[in-house]
């Protein structure tokens, strides 16, 4: 439910309740105290908005296009993918395949 508008009546009525609970000696105590209360609430915002610009990730810049001059350093290129093993089809029940480094071990051998 949003709230209503307060206009220039509503705000006069409100200072004058104001004026009769609290009284005329601590009025100015309790608006200085509201003031600063409002103002730390602002600055606290603006510190946390601010943190969180910086933590998002700063976009990236526009790469170069293929026309532009070439890099002097350029980019190493991806080492070579490992060679990928023989498609052997595994009998069921059987052992697979073994590999360079291991001894392969045969369970009917007896």
């Amino acid at each position: 439910m949003p709230f209503p508008n307060i206009g220039p009546g509503e705000l006069i009525l409100i200072l004058i309740i104001a004026l009769v609970v609290l009284g005329p000696g601590k009025l100015p105590d309790v608006a200085a105290s509201l003031g600063k209360s409002v103002r730390e609430f602002r600055k606290a915002a603006t510190d946390v908005s601010d943190a969180a610009k910086l933590d998002s990730p700063a976009p990236a810049p526009a790469t170069p296009t293929q026309a532009s001059a070439p890099a002097a350093n350029p980019a190493p290129a991806a080492p070579p993918a490992a060679p990928a093993a023989p498609d052997v089809p595994a009998e069921s029940g059987s052992t697979p395949p073994a590999t360079a480094d291991a001894p392969r071990s045969d369970s009917n051998q007896s």
